[in-house]
């Protein structure tokens, strides 16, 4: 449940203040995902510390690009290490965790990689993302996590499109999902945003 803090209080009104939609696309790249403001992303990283702290996790696991802000941030939050997984488009032969994800958005494939020494068995993790559409790339990261011997212990988005099946996808799997904001609705130039419950 996301606390009640000036944090979310923040959060909420700099979305609703701040992004702008385009086409089926809620833009946050002003403030959290491009351009990056550190008030904001310090008001994130409190709210998934407050989430994630009774987990006692001992890693953050995200995806380049727009996951390494908020899992970063998180990471000095609460001291803990980050490792995000890079993206890559055809084939590769490095030694790593491997996974081939679908973009409907770009209309590609691509794949998410973790050099194999980054992650040990055993330890506990959460996966941070800015975003949670699909839920593919999420899934790929928690059957990464699962593959090298790791513990998910939950994934933090800080918003989620509660229409387009993410959380479905990974719940699926038996994971823990936590978001900040949800979106649930995008259109005519406008969204539809409320605090998680």
């Amino acid at each position: 449940m996301l606390p009640s803090t000036l944090a979310a209080v923040n959060l909420r009104q700099t979305v609703i203040d701040r992004a702008r939609v385009e086409g089926d696309l809620l833009k946050v790249d002003d403030f959290l995902n491009h351009r990056v403001e550190p008030n904001v992303i310090a008001e994130v990283a409190a709210a998934f510390a407050h989430l994630f702290a009774d987990g006692e996790p001992d890693l953050i696991l995200t995806a380049e690009a727009s996951g390494i802000p908020p899992a970063l941030a998180t990471g000095l939050e609460m001291s803990l290490p980050v490792v995000y997984a890079k993206k890559y488009l055809g084939p590769g032969d490095r030694y790593s965790y491997t996974r081939e994800v679908h973009s409907p958005t770009k209309g590609t494939e691509y794949r998410v990689e973790v050099a194999r020494r980054a992650l040990d068995a055993g330890t506990r993790v959460i996966i941070i993302d800015d975003f949670l559409a699909g839920g593919r790339t999420a899934e790929a990261l928690g059957q990464i996590a699962e593959e090298a011997g790791c513990v998910v212990l939950a994934f933090g988005f800080v918003l989620e499109k509660t229409f387009t099946g993410g959380r479905e996808r990974l719940e699926a799997n038996g994971w823990n999902v936590e978001s900040l904001l949800m979106v649930d609705a995008i259109g005519q130039g406008s969204f539809d945003l409320r605090a998680a419950q």
